[in-house]
């Protein structure tokens, strides 16, 4: 009798462990969803609230596939590894989706594309990218604007400088220690916007850039179908294009 108790029990463990190991993010009612809210505006803080289209987006998105959504503010370069250690479930924060990050992590469709800005002082006497040999040059770690700076290093002599958040690069720059930075000119705009003695120009787009916003999602998740789905399906009722109204009405220049 003792013997059969134990191999019961034995076999209830097993059951509740692989019941446990079986479950994946797509059966949890709560989403965590990592983002970097110093990029407005698809992330930014309002007080004590993070919003922006990003935020809007996977709010509408989680609503879509039966989720809530928890989000949790971080610094960029560290969102990949919260998505593959499970501190968060998804990532919306204005990433793209380039080779190396897709070896580590799964992606959605892109939602948004984007281009690059070089934003300085007024003051600076940089117009061009001429103008910017020799230069100190701030991007954020791990942005894909740190990985264009580098490919511009070779040609035009930077030195390339890199922090977590968009706003410190701006900070650098009004002290005098960047001469200027790489930021995505939607969110660079809404930087000048609030600086007056900040400036901005586009960096001329490449034939083969293609730079675009994604959302993250561990690899070989549920949940990218199913977000998938939902994407386009507010893709095709217009309730993406409202968004984007929303929040980037006006802002491109």
């Amino acid at each position: 009798m003792k013997k059969f108790i134990l191999l019961f029990l034995t076999a209830c463990i097993t059951f509740v462990l692989t019941a446990c190991g079986n479950s994946s993010d797509s059966d949890k009612k709560t989403l965590v969803m990592g983002t970097s809210a110093d990029y407005p505006p698809f992330e930014s803080k309002d007080g004590d609230k993070i919003v922006g289209f990003d935020v809007d987006l996977a709010k509408a998105l989680a609503k879509k596939t039966g989720h809530d959504l928890e989000i949790k503010d971080m610094d960029f370069n560290g969102l990949i590894t919260a998505l593959k250690t499970n501190k968060v479930d998804i990532v919306l924060s204005g990433m793209t989706p380039t080779p190396d990050r897709k070896k580590q992590v799964d992606f959605s469709d892109v939602y948004y594309t984007a281009h690059n800005m070089i934003v300085t002082k007024k003051a600076s006497g940089i117009k061009s990218l001429h103008d910017l040999k020799g230069k100190t040059i701030g991007v954020q770690l791990g942005s894909i604007q740190e990985e264009k700076a580098k490919e511009m290093s070779a040609d035009y002599d930077l030195n390339v400088e890199n922090r977590n958040r968009i706003s410190d690069l701006t900070e650098e720059i009004k002290a005098g220690r960047f001469d200027a930075a790489i930021i995505e000119d939607i969110v660079a705009q809404k930087y000048i916007d609030k600086n007056s003695e900040l400036i901005g120009f586009n960096l001329p787009k490449e034939p083969d850039e293609k730079a675009g916003s994604a959302i993250a999602f561990k690899k070989n998740s549920e949940l990218t179908e199913k977000f998938n789905k939902a994407l386009q399906e507010m893709e095709k009722n217009g309730e993406l294009d409202k968004l984007k109204k929303k929040w980037f009405s006006g802002d491109k220049k």
